[in-house]
């Protein structure tokens, strides 16, 4: 798929999963601007000149707001928005505090939703877009994420409630669900957990980031079209409910 000179948002995108979004769009010949809370010394797109990175919170309707202005004004247009930034402070619901789950909630679901807000308009006026917000496996309920699993459920029913509002504007809202994928955080684990967890997967393996690019990429384009308020899930199978061992 080419995304030729389009103009693509990935929010969280300087590093993990948002990073490989942003380097399978920019090989794609889109141009990207990527919002993030801060871009660590690594970060590195090999020098490209079609990549704008802005410092901001995604919660804060201020930040929202002046950089989506600042992509407007820089490249006329909004083609494809990705809401990927989120956060995980796992515990179980008696361990969890307050201010945990307040954090999650604010930023991955109501950081999606200023996005979108902001957002709407300009895709309306332009009469065509996608927007494409990363779920979680973890939707359909996983303990111990009693915050996370809420924010995750939360964005399924925005994308629904946005492919419904949008649709007539040619504006198609679609959502992720990755499942275990490869990351320098999910390797963090203790290698006999990380083993674990593979083994409940029908395919017996990790995802990698490249799998999220290349569904989000798919549904960031013309091709996808006619998909319109689903949730693709990118898990081995995992979401089928089997518990295997």
């Amino acid at each position: 798929m080419k995304f030729n000179n389009k103009i693509v948002i990935v929010t969280g995108g300087a590093r993990g999963i948002g990073a490989s979004i942003v380097q399978h769009f920019i090989n794609a010949g889109a141009i990207v601007h990527i919002l993030d809370r801060e871009f660590p010394d690594s970060f590195d797109v090999g020098g490209n000149d079609s990549v704008f990175r802005a410092s901001g919170d995604v919660t804060n309707s201020d930040d929202v707001k002046s950089f989506i202005k600042g992509v407007v004004t820089k490249s006329g247009r909004i083609d494809s928005l990705v809401n990927n930034a989120g956060i995980i402070r796992d515990n179980m619901i008696w361990k969890m505090d307050e201010s945990d789950f307040d954090a999650v909630i604010d930023v991955n679901l109501k950081g999606p939703w200023l996005m979108c807000k902001e957002i709407a308009p300009i895709m309306r006026e332009q009469n065509n877009g996608r927007i494409v917000n990363i779920a979680s496996r973890s939707w359909l309920g996983s303990a111990g994420q009693s915050n996370y699993s809420s924010s995750k459920g939360g964005i399924v029913s925005l994308t629904r409630v946005l492919a419904l509002e949008l649709g007539k504007n040619n504006i198609t809202v679609n959502a992720v669900a990755p499942g275990l994928i490869d990351t320098p955080m999910t390797r963090s684990l203790p290698p006999e957990v990380f083993k674990k967890l593979e083994n409940t997967i029908p395919t017996k393996k990790a995802g990698h980031p490249e799998d999220i690019a290349h569904a989000v990429a798919f549904l960031a384009s013309d091709e996808s079209k006619f998909i319109n308020g689903q949730v693709i899930h990118v898990d081995g199978g995992k979401s089928i409910g089997a518990n295997l061992h």
